[in-house]
């Protein structure tokens, strides 16, 4: 165990003088919260503020004294707070550290230090309030039961998913002796201006600077364009012009347009038709290397199956989980909860970010989007913590092998050397978590290996 990212052991002269005066006192607060009151002797807290004094001498520059000549005590007196600090701060944590370890006690979180007392000639008093993992009984875990939904590939998925594929594979022919009309992709350069805001807000002027946009690309009867732009571009022909205002409603999507009045001065550049190709041969051999549409056919329906069987993998994996948080029935720790709710929030905010969605922008209640977690972190954190106890009971840990190998799925993804990552990994403290990952995965597989599962 190792607590505020100790680089060394205790000092000799401390662990000799704390296995024999260090006083410890526990409290369990609850199942999960502890509390521990450690007493530090005088001895122990007299020598090291002889020794930060010492430092402390050598640097010191005080008016009437050669450097290093300074007496100790106008050390103590002139730096007290300071050399009190340094004293706390290295003599606290192995304390603590060495206290738990006498316990057998991992707190989830770092302690949380409390009513420390420190004067020369008097021992070092404080609290340190911490969370522990409680006591976790998997039971018998030779006994899941786990339902696995059938894999089959009905006509029409195949079907919906080859014209999925037409649709992608469309194109855009230009348009030539007629006017646009709906259906059309018209290309255009677009100005566009609010003249008039609503009637209870004011418009802020950024809003009233014209925004132009060059090659604008609008397909004409899209959901998305503005109320009324439609019937005002259909009729018009390349290089023609024209200036019109749209009043937005007031429970416009886009609020900083709802209820206003705005102007486009629209330039058309180009007309094109959308052209999506017939279902045959040739489009099977256009898109791959496929004999003839059967063979396309028959390609979807094993990429259609096989994603029904990870999907079938990933319910039966869901089940397995929510089985093993049902076990737990002791009170989690609220660090661990806590936690992965933050990892749930900023996966979902990396989420929005890959959509280039502003998350600060977003229509979000973030307090209660974090309420809303709460249940599900619950359940990771119940079924990690068993996942965790069967992997200590059957004494899983991953190979150096499986480590290489994960950091090699890691560096493929990241586009890096593995040994970069590794590297990275290793200076950020994220090794612990890759074979943690690689342990859980080992418990999984052991007990879906063990589960009787049934088709249903």
């Amino acid at each position: 165990m190792r607590l505020w990212g100790f680089k060394s052991p205790l000092s000799h002269q401390f662990a000799a003088s704390k296995r024999q005066k260090m006083k410890t006192e526990f409290t369990d607060i609850s199942s999960t919260q502890k509390k521990i009151a450690i007493e530090i002797p005088s001895e122990v807290v007299d020598t090291k503020i002889d020794r930060v004094t010492s430092d402390f001498g050598r640097s010191a520059r005080i008016p009437g004294f050669r450097p290093g000549k300074v007496p100790a005590k106008i050390i103590q007196q002139r730096f007290r707070e300071k050399i009190l600090h340094e004293v706390t701060h290295d003599l606290i944590p192995m304390a603590v550290e060495e206290a738990l370890r006498e316990r057998d006690l991992e707190p989830v979180d770092t302690p949380d230090i409390r009513d420390v007392v420190i004067n020369k000639g008097s021992a070092l008093t404080f609290t340190a309030t911490f969370e522990t993992v409680p006591p976790i009984d998997p039971g018998d875990y030779e006994t899941f039961t786990l339902r696995r939904p059938p894999i089959s590939v009905e006509e029409d998925a195949i079907d919906k998913t080859l014209n999925q594929l037409r649709e992608r594979s469309a194109r855009f022919d230009p348009v030539s002796g007629r006017l646009a009309e709906q259906g059309d992709s018209i290309v255009l350069d677009l100005t566009r201006e609010v003249v008039s805001g609503p009637k209870s807000t004011a418009v802020p002027p950024e809003q009233l600077k014209p925004d132009t946009r060059k090659g604008v690309t609008i397909e004409i009867g899209a959901v998305e364009n503005p109320p009324g732009f439609d019937d005002e571009i259909c009729g018009l022909d390349v290089d023609d012009v024209k200036e019109f205002t749209l009043s937005y409603p007031v429970d416009h999507a886009t609020s900083e347009l709802a209820g206003t009045m705005v102007r486009y001065d629209v330039k058309v550049k180009a007309i094109k038709r959308r052209i999506v190709p017939e279902l045959d041969d040739e489009f099977a051999k256009d898109i791959g290397d496929f004999e003839n549409l059967d063979a396309l056919r028959t390609r979807v329906s094993e990429d259609l199956k096989k994603e029904a069987e990870q999907d079938a993998d990933r319910q039966v994996r869901a089940e397995l989980v929510k089985q093993l948080a049902e076990r737990v029935t002791v009170d989690l720790p609220e660090a661990l909860v806590s936690r992965e709710v933050d990892r749930r929030v900023e996966e979902f905010v990396r989420r929005l970010l890959e959509q280039h969605v502003d998350p600060k922008k977003a229509n979000i209640n973030w307090e209660e989007f974090r309420e809303q977690q709460r249940k599900p972190a619950q359940e990771a954190v119940c079924s990690a913590l068993v996942i965790d106890e069967i992997a200590r009971r059957e004494s899983l840990s991953p190979s150096e092998q499986d480590i290489e190998s994960e950091l090699a799925r890691y560096a493929q993804r990241a586009g890096r050397p593995a040994a970069t990552v590794r590297a990275k990994l290793e200076q950020e403290g994220g090794m612990a978590r890759v074979e943690t990952g690689l342990r859980r995965e080992k418990a999984m597989n052991l007990l879906l290996s063990r589960a009787k599962i049934v088709t249903v």
